[in-house]
């Protein structure tokens, strides 16, 4: 008996990833090893990044309270240190909101806090 070998369903699964790779450069799009490979990176890349998307945004928002705060004549830490001794629960994304798109409401808070 002949060997049977489902040639449809292994070329609709090379058909899917380079439709994914279309726009790589190079063999990266259409060379079906080099593109799975890229593909694959890809994904790993795109997992490392959506945490370092999380750790760049505090960071950003961090230096936004502080120049916000320097202005108002406090550094970064202590105004956080006085946010949390008066018990005022405000995250660092508000805050940097706040500073950047409504000081007068942030000059509030650090007055609160002084």
């Amino acid at each position: 008996m002949p060997r049977s070998v489902n040639h449809v369903a292994s070329k609709a699964r090379r058909k899917k990833i380079l439709k994914l790779t279309r726009g790589y450069f190079g063999a990266r799009k259409n060379v079906w090893t080099v593109a799975k490979n890229t593909w694959e990176k890809g994904l790993t890349y795109a997992f490392r990044d959506r945490r370092n998307k999380k750790r760049n945004f505090r960071a950003l928002w961090i230096q936004r309270i502080n120049a916000a705060a320097r202005l108002e004549g406090m550094s970064y830490s202590k105004l956080m240190g006085a946010l949390h001794k008066s018990g005022i629960e405000i995250n660092r994304k508000v805050l940097a909101d706040l500073a950047m798109n409504n000081p007068e409401a942030f000059k509030a808070i650090v007055d609160k806090v002084k």
